[in-house]
């Protein structure tokens, strides 16, 4: 097969999604398939590389961060010269067009669904007004052009319920080899060490952890919180944190960084109610590190007892489930966490994927017209 992923913001600091991308674009590439990634770049590019040929499509910034491809023919384009047996668009925006190009071609559509729009957008506007209904119609629509429809937890399936959509449950996987206890260890200093890995951004309820760390100085315990992302929201946390031992690290390069800062936390906090999934809270589990998260989300349904604790997103909730894990803290605890995130590989989500592709690959390229696909008009 040759399987196309099509996605936007991404960038050299992207987080989750970029991740979930590279992770399956290596799985496919090792399994024996060919992989073209299509994204936004600064120029129109064509690299070749062992994990597959990168197309850059030229794009503007439309964050500090991130690019757009907001002429989605271009992309299309793109398609047209590689001629993929599936696409897999990681985006509901500008680039769910990859949908209705494959329908033409009798080519597989799958959309992978990174997000739960309507909590999203409503933590992103601060409101719910309006959201609910305009996202609704969204993913109805999405669900009628995509073949299929991959969510990475039931919370996310949630939102596509009476949708029509083929919906397939994909959990998502970890690097154990990368993630794992032996990369470091909490110092013995008396001090309670927690870690924030994320995007310093509203939507990601980064004032959460500053407001837990608060809430714990303020209980009297010896606190540190180290917070580990880049984000709009950074000059707002350092306000809120006060006199509380908060360090802002800013983005860490390279994944084996990232393992130490998680292995030598005592407790990780990811703790945004609106998470599909959770990467940070397996990573940090690999390491033998203990989280505590929101009690709703895709986040909660990744850690059991044995592995940390849930309660209601609030700074004071969140810090009575910190003080409930500190007697267990200590080698069995992070022992556990371990066992906990040896449940989820990479290697599991890719087979599942490929076989997704796989059944596509072969049943809708029956469904195309006899007179052929029609390419649609382009405008320059």
């Amino acid at each position: 097969m040759r399987i196309a992923q099509l996605a936007n913001f991404v960038g050299p600091t992207s987080g989750g999604m970029k991740v979930v991308i590279e992770n399956l674009g290596k799985g496919y590439v090792e399994a024996g398939h060919e992989r073209v990634f299509v994204a936004p770049g600064v120029r129109d590019e064509v690299i070749e590389t062992e994990s597959g040929i990168l197309v850059y499509v030229r794009a503007p910034r439309v964050t500090d961060q991130y690019r757009m491809i907001f002429k989605p023919w271009r992309a299309l384009d793109a398609l047209d010269r590689f001629r993929p047996t599936t696409v897999e668009v990681s985006d509901k925006w500008t680039l769910s067009p990859a949908a209705g190009w494959a329908a033409r071609r009798g080519v597989g559509s799958i959309l992978f669904s990174h997000e739960r729009l309507s909590d999203m957008l409503a933590m992103w506007a601060r409101q719910s007004f309006g959201v609910e209904v305009a996202v609704g119609a969204l993913n109805r629509r999405l669900s009628k052009a995509f073949e299929a429809v991959v969510v990475t937890s039931e919370f996310a399936a949630e939102e596509f319920a009476g949708t029509g959509a083929r919906l397939e449950l994909v959990p998502l996987g970890v690097d154990l080899e990368t993630f794992r206890p032996e990369v470091g260890a909490p110092a013995d200093d008396g001090v309670l060490k927690l870690c924030y890995v994320g995007r310093l951004s509203h939507e990601k309820s980064p004032q959460l952890a500053v407001g837990t760390a608060v809430e714990l100085h303020r209980r009297g315990h010896l606190v540190r919180l180290d917070m580990y992302g880049t984000g709009p929201d950074e000059a707002m946390l350092r306000e809120a944190a006060g006199d509380v031992e908060v360090v802002f690290h800013g983005f860490v390069a390279g994944r084996d960084e990232v393992a130490k800062r998680y292995a030598a936390a005592d407790i990780s906090l990811s703790v945004c109610p609106a998470e599909t999934f959770g990467l940070a809270v397996l990573e940090a589990l690999a390491c033998g590190t203990p989280v505590v998260t929101s009690n709703r989300g895709g986040a909660r349904e990744l850690v059991d007892h044995t592995s940390g604790a849930s309660a209601d997103p609030h700074p004071a909730a969140l810090a009575d489930a910190v003080e409930e894990l500190l007697p267990r803290l200590g080698a069995d605890f992070r022992a556990a966490a371990r066992r906990r995130a040896e449940r989820y590989s990479w290697s599991r989500t890719t087979q599942r994927m490929l076989a997704l592709h796989e059944e596509l690959a072969r049943t809708v390229a029956f469904r195309v017209p006899r007179s052929g696909p029609k390419r649609e008009g382009r405008l320059r």
